[in-house]
């Protein structure tokens, strides 16, 4: 079977172009849904964990994170189904960061239980793996917002190796605002 090789006229062209930009800055739109999302859910939970453990004698300050996980994963889902049922065709980039971000959801609550199960306060490992997702995220995007949000994500991480485990959750709420949300915001108003 012969395959003819027939070069696309310049208006085919630009047409292949704009439709890859299009769907490129979509699929960042979409990416924005989620940081924002997560970072409101994460430094909420993290800054409501500080109070509760700092300012009450309520047994169960660490209620905020399950519950709002729980919520983020539930609005997750529900905005990941909506996503493919508009039929929008997946790109590579799309391919990759849904794997990338899958994989950090999957590391996400073993760091956590791993963590506990050690009577460590999981809050400096969960801050290197939204710093691996954010900058591996910005690096591909390239979007220069993220790959500050991750390194940020990084230094906090390191930040609480020397501070008491008490203000461990103030400063991952403040990463997070920095890492996540403030990207995030950026990320959405530059694809509008």
């Amino acid at each position: 079977m012969e395959t003819e090789n027939n070069p696309l006229s310049h208006e085919e062209s630009l047409k292949v172009i704009t439709d890859v930009i299009r769907k490129t800055r979509e699929h960042f739109q979409e990416n924005s849904f989620y940081f924002i999302l997560w970072g409101w859910l994460i430094a909420s939970a993290s800054f409501s964990f500080f109070l509760l453990h700092q300012y009450t004698t309520f047994r169960y300050y660490f209620l905020p994170f399950p519950i709002l996980v729980g919520i983020g994963m539930l609005v997750s889902w529900r905005w990941y189904v909506k996503k493919k049922k508009e039929h929008t065709p997946e790109t590579y980039s799309g391919f990759f960061f849904n794997r990338l971000w899958l994989v950090l959801a999957i590391s996400f609550p073993i760091v956590v239980f791993l963590s506990v199960s050690q009577h460590l306060v999981p809050f400096t490992y969960t801050l290197v793996l939204a710093g691996i997702g954010t900058l591996l995220s910005g690096t591909v995007m390239r979007f220069n917002a993220l790959k500050v949000g991750g390194i940020v994500l990084f230094l906090s991480a390191l930040l609480c190796v020397y501070i008491p485990d008490a203000y461990k959750p103030l400063v991952s709420c403040l990463a997070i605002v920095a890492g996540y949300l403030i990207p995030g915001y950026l990320l959405k108003a530059s694809h509008s």
